[in-house]
Order: C-alpha cells, then sequence, then structure tokens
C-alpha cells in the first residue's frame, strides 16, 4: 500500500498531536488550528504536526469536478513549514486511499506518526464516502489509544475564513478581502513565455506569464501587483484577460515591471495581488489603450512604490 510506504518513511521520534486536511491556501483559518495543534502539544509534551495531501481530495473522489488551487504543492509545503508545526506529513491521496475506511486510516497514523491527539476543524469527515465524522473519530480513539478535539470555526468581521471564501472573492477580483482572509496577498508563479511584444510597441513592456491550469486566477481586469523575480520586488501593473482591444479570445497574464530594464524570458515570477484598478475593457484605438495604461501605471504608482 503506497500510503503505508510513505508512512514509514516519516515516523517521529515521540507521539504526536496531529491535524488532517487540505490546507489549500493555509488561510488564516488554517494558521488558528495549527496553533491550536501546537499548544495541545506543548501542554502533552508532545510533537506538533500537520498531515496534508499532494492532490485536493475531491479532485480524486470527484475527478469531473474542478477546484481551482490557491497554491502549488510546493508552496502549501513551504507555508505549512513555516507555521509552528513540528511535522508536515504529504501523503499521495489515491482512489485507493479514497476507498479507505476511516477507521483503518486512523489506524495508520496511529501506527506509523505515533498519533496520540487529533484536532481536527468543524465539519470534518475522512474515510469511504465521508462516513468518519467527529462521533466516529471519537469512538475510534478511544479504541485504539488517541483523543480528539474539534476546533471551532475562524471567523474575521464575521465571516467564516475558508478556501471556498477566498476563491469566491477571487472570482469577483476582490484581491484585497482574499488578502484579509489569506493574512498575506494573494499569490501565484509562472513562467515568462513569449509574447507578441505589443506591449514594448506602445511603450510598457511585459511579461507573459504561463501557469499551472490547476491555478485559481482573480477575475478578468487589471491590477497593482507585486512581481518577485531573482529575489527581488518589482511594483508593477499586472493584466488578466483576453485583451479585447486587439480581437484576442485567447486567456494571458501579462505584467509591466516599473523600473525594470533586462530580458525575463524563461524567468519565473511571483506575482501578489495588491488591489485591482479595473475592468478590463475593450478600447477604440491602440491610443487610448496606452493612454488608459499610463493612468494605470500611476495610479499603481502612487499607491505602491515609496516616497
Amino acid at each position: 500500500m503506497r500510503i503505508e510506504e510513505e508512512l514509514t518513511r516519516l515516523v517521529p521520534p515521540k507521539e504526536t498531536a496531529l491535524t488532517i486536511g487540505a490546507f489549500d491556501g493555509v488561510h488564516m483559518g488554517h494558521r488558528h488550528l495549527l496553533e491550536l495543534v501546537k499548544q495541545r502539544a506543548q501542554q502533552e509534551n508532545l510533537l506538533s504536526g500537520v498531515v496534508t495531501f499532494k492532490h485536493h481530495p475531491q479532485s480524486v473522489v470527484h475527478p469531473q469536478t474542478r477546484i481551482p488551487c490557491l497554491n502549488t504543492l510546493e508552496e502549501r509545503v513551504e507555508l505549512l513549514r513555516e507555521t509552528p508545526v513540528d511535522l508536515v506529513a504529504v501523503l499521495s491521496f489515491t482512489p485507493e486511499v479514497a476507498r479507505m475506511q476511516a477507521q483503518e486510516f486512523l489506524s495508520l497514523l496511529k501506527k506509523h506518526l505515533k498519533m496520540r491527539w487529533l484536532i481536527v476543524g468543524p465539519d470534518f469527515t475522512l474515510g469511504r464516502e465521508r462516513a468518519g465524522d467527529f462521533n466516529l473519530i471519537r469512538a475510534e480513539g478511544e479504541r485504539i489509544g488517541f483523543s480528539v478535539a474539534s476546533a471551532p470555526p475562524f471567523s474575521l468581521n464575521g465571516e467564516i475564513v475558508s478556501s471556498t471564501s477566498i476563491r469566491r472573492a477571487l472570482a469577483l477580483g476582490d484581491v484585497a478581502r482574499a488578502e484579509k482572509l489569506l493574512g498575506r496577498h494573494f499569490s501565484f508563479t509562472g513562467r515568462v513565455v513569449t509574447t507578441d511584444k505589443r506591449g514594448r510597441s506602445m511603450g510598457f513592456p511585459t511579461a507573459n506569464l504561463s501557469i499551472s491550469p490547476e491555478a485559481m486566477l482573480p477575475a478578468d481586469g487589471v491590477y497593482a501587483t507585486i512581481t518577485q523575480v531573482a529575489g527581488q520586488s518589482f511594483v508593477s501593473v499586472t493584466n488578466i484577460g483576453t485583451r479585447p482591444t486587439f480581437g484576442s479570445s485567447e486567456k494571458t497574464i501579462e505584467t509591466h515591471l516599473l523600473n525594470y530594464d533586462g530580458d525575463l524570458y524563461g524567468q519565473h515570477l511571483r506575482l501578489e495581488f495588491v488591489q485591482r484598478l479595473r475592468e478590463e475593457r475593450r478600447f477604440a484605438s491602440t491610443a487610448e489603450l496606452k493612454a488608459q495604461i499610463k493612468k494605470d501605471v500611476e495610479k499603481t504608482e502612487a499607491l505602491l512604490c515609496k516616497k
């Protein structure tokens, strides 16, 4: 069994307090849960840990339903390792795992990760057909020797923080609200690919990014962003959309870095979204579009550039 093989490589030196989940976004609610896990571990002299999966369970159980990811696996693991927990266990979620009974999965965690406490989020379930609810998990804990606690929902300004609420905000282009729920700017990483260089011809050279088709994108529009490249940060203006002024139908992600002079082709850029400036729209002429881009740059400079 693949998952057991993975677990045998993760055996911790002592008993653990764990939580389990997809942790897409590693948002403020996730961080609150992980802090509770850490507190419980310290109280019981245990190691704290998080169990997450290489693929979102819903994408395996319902492959026909596409769930846009708030970050890549590598980004998610990096964010989890920045939290206070001692152990990050990344497991494969396969159809075989999806068919496992909850008791079998819990038994593996008890055996290999020395689980003594399991702290779960609200409405958490696991196992085949999501049959492993809190009552079943508690009963199994009593049987094989671990305790379980349920963390309350985490709210900001009366709104429960969840990956779904963040996706909803991004779908509306509300990157400022997404930032509050995430506890940081929403971002993604892409590789610079070749373009038709229309931006350069107008005096605003852009980098055209290719990103994972599974990645969540904010709504089409123009955004004030911060671009990370080769360890440096640059204020930037980013357009997501189809460039209707040029009659295009293919969605592109183009960013113009202010005060940058160099060739970005082939490099990986990380875009952090700070504020939506406007919706994407069709202009009557290239000159009109150029004038609007100039205004977008000036607004971004006023918003993000230090005086």
